[in-house]
């Protein structure tokens, strides 16, 4: 399903940014202001080999105007992780196989891929502690109310949550075996 060639017809961030989108602005604005901490740029750096982030979004969600330039900047400041960029809903195939909760085409989605393109790990579509609230409280609310909750974590948390999970994710779910090969962890 995914296959070296098809991470590659992936869009790079910087091509997604040239390209009309949604909310052009905000994307721009937000990827201005992420900085990404030393030391877990040093983390990845650290785990040797070359990592894919294959990412499938829409220009138009919220969560991944909040998510998305992260990623971008992190990539970008190390030497052995790239990303691509798909869109959700011309890659069906793919997000149907990373449902949230088994039910919910909900993005963004980061798939984890190794040397080989191989999968060993996914996340998404929001920092673990604010898919708890919207699971648990947020639902209950109305959109709008829900919506502005939502942006008030983003803008708090700065990225900072998104970073540590995903540079855990790279740490325990992607361990080199002996031969190199990608081996999955017991959390998988």
């Amino acid at each position: 399903m995914i296959t070296k060639a098809r991470y590659c017809e992936g869009e790079t961030f910087a091509d997604f940014l040239l390209r009309p989108i949604k909310n052009h602005d905000l994307w721009v604005a937000i990827t201005n202001h992420v900085v990404i901490p030393v030391e877990l740029s040093a983390r990845v750096d650290a785990l040797g080999g070359h990592w894919h982030l294959l990412v499938l979004s829409e220009d138009w969600c919220g969560d991944s105007v909040n998510i998305v330039p992260i990623l971008a900047k992190l990539t970008q400041s190390v030497t052995n992780m790239d990303m691509r960029i798909l869109a959700r809903d011309e890659n069906l195939d793919i997000m149907d196989t990373h449902l949230t909760g088994g039910k919910s085409r909900s993005i963004p989605i980061v798939i984890l891929l190794n040397e080989k393109y191989e999968e060993c790990g996914w996340w998404g579509p929001r920092p673990s502690p604010l898919q708890k609230w919207v699971v648990e409280t947020g639902m209950s609310m109305p959109k709008e109310e829900r919506y502005k909750e939502v942006r008030k974590f983003y803008a708090r948390d700065r990225g900072l949550t998104t970073m540590h999970e995903i540079v855990d994710m790279l740490e325990t779910r992607c361990v080199m075996g002996s031969k190199g090969a990608v081996v999955r962890s017991a959390a998988s």
